[in-house]
């Protein structure tokens, strides 16, 4: 019953890394160029509009982050079993995955429809703003299983190797969107609601692409039926184990981002704020190569993890580690050499032209945590494909909380030195944490060849 993505999945790691690594590196870009055309349209519906979706945005990157997570849980759970040759165990996986990303859904949709007007209003929405907001996150929360579906059905084709699928079905979704935006937000004069439904709509037609694949055209590895189906409480547990932890990461990358912009702003004011907000936008684009990375050596740990092949495993994340760097070395030296010119993006009208200096600042000396970041962050997966969600999810907390926003702290208020302070804590902090977290996956590895030999 394997097809060709689970034999890559099998065979050599670092040919599996890479040929994984690319198709996901393309779906992030796309899903960033998502981000930024979103942004253009949206920009046309005046302030009122805008700061009502600003309002929202932090509530749906944390749902962003549980589907992304639950994907996550399948993709470990789903790529285990396939590396043990256990393919009723990956199919009872990717039927439970489904059964979850359903349950949750109603859960979280009924939760935030009740919550989100006083949760609004927490956030600092009123009048207007408050109105707008809640028009953009009705038809979102109301559309929430699409979201879910569509990332959480992306994790099930990443457990048994199939990254390109997973590509097709984001360019699906980018393509509606493209489309969608201007004509709900302005031919139909919906607005900030507008946004919002071509968001779902966009999300519906990638989760029935996959669902069509895995349900239907059944042309998957896993083979999905709720015949029969009976729930297996200890499959649930072994998916959410990595899907929980794995959701909670951008809570912990909220908080922590949240303190650095109280530091920032106490140092640096509106000025400071607008110069991180550009300088982390670039930041963040940059370190999607080794996200991207970084899910490649999950799938790929997960199945050497499942054929208790420790070689292998130890390879994995070796190869992992070695190309991440190299892909960091590249980004890191584009963002440092061409930091003024890259500032131009968001500072290029008389009004914001003052925040270039800062913004050139930010970049090149925050960049240079990349460095290590990049064997730092397939280090973290490596924990989620073995199976080890709450490990990687402790590493976010170690990296993002408490190094790094100790750094920051200490650089840019203890010692007096400012922004440059606040942009030499981000690189310091990460680096500190990488090196640490790099040296325990080295450290694991070698306890689970001796322990489980």
């Amino acid at each position: 019953m394997a097809n060709k993505n689970v034999e890559l999945m099998r065979g050599e790691p670092e040919i599996a890394v890479r040929k994984l690594a690319i198709p996901i590196m393309i779906s992030m870009l796309l899903t960033a160029s998502y981000n930024i055309v979103d942004g253009i349209w949206v920009a046309g519906l005046g302030q009122a509009a805008i700061a009502g979706i600003g309002f929202v945005t932090p509530i749906f990157m944390i749902l962003n982050g549980v589907s992304v997570g639950l994907g996550n849980g399948a993709t470990s759970s789903i790529a285990r079993a396939v590396g043990a040759r256990n393919h009723e165990g990956a199919s009872k996986s990717a039927t439970h995955s489904l059964l979850i990303f359903l349950i949750a859904s109603i859960i979280l949709t009924v939760l935030l429809l009740v919550i989100q007007e006083p949760l609004l209003k927490t956030y600092g929405a009123s009048g207007q703003s408050l109105v707008e907001g809640i028009k953009y996150g009705t038809p979102l929360f109301l559309g929430l299983f699409a979201f879910i579906f569509a990332n959480g059905g992306s994790g099930v084709l990443r457990g048994e190797g199939d990254m390109k699928r997973a590509m097709y079905a984001m360019i699906v979704s980018v393509v509606l969107n493209f489309v969608l935006d201007p004509l709900f937000i302005y031919v139909l004069n919906l607005g900030s609601a507008g946004a919002s439904l071509a968001t779902i709509v966009s999300s519906v037609g990638s989760a029935c692409v996959i669902m069509y694949w895995i349900l239907i055209k059944k042309d998957t590895y896993v083979n999905v039926t709720f015949r029969n189906f009976k729930f297996e409480s200890e499959i649930a547990r072994d998916i959410l184990k990595v899907g929980i932890p794995s959701s909670l990461d951008m809570l912990m990358m909220s908080i922590a981002m949240s303190l650095y912009l109280m530091f920032i702003s106490s140092i640096g004011g509106e000025y400071g704020i607008a110069a991180f907000t550009s300088g982390q936008r670039l930041y963040l684009f940059g370190i999607m190569p080794l996200t991207a990375i970084g899910s490649a050596v999950a799938a790929v740990s997960g199945s050497a993890f499942g054929a208790k092949n420790w070689d292998y495993l130890n390879r994995t994340h070796k190869f992992g580690t070695k190309f991440a760097t190299a892909i960091a070395l590249v980004i890191m030296l584009i963002l440092v050499i061409f930091a003024p010119q890259l500032s131009l993006i968001f500072a290029y009208t008389p009004e914001t032209a003052p925040l270039i200096p800062e913004i050139t600042n930010f970049l090149r000396i925050a960049s240079f945590g990349l460095l290590l970041v990049g064997i730092g962050m397939p280090s973290s997966f490596f924990y989620q494909g073995i199976g080890r969600g709450t490990t990687s999810l402790c590493w976010t907390i170690i990296r993002e909380v408490i190094f790094t926003v100790s750094c920051t702290y200490l650089f840019g208020i203890v010692f007096g030195w400012g922004l440059i302070g606040i942009w030499t804590g981000l690189a310091v902090g990460r680096i500190l944490a990488s090196i640490l977290n790099y040296s325990y996956a080295r450290y694991t590895i070698k306890k689970l060849e001796t322990t489980l030999n």
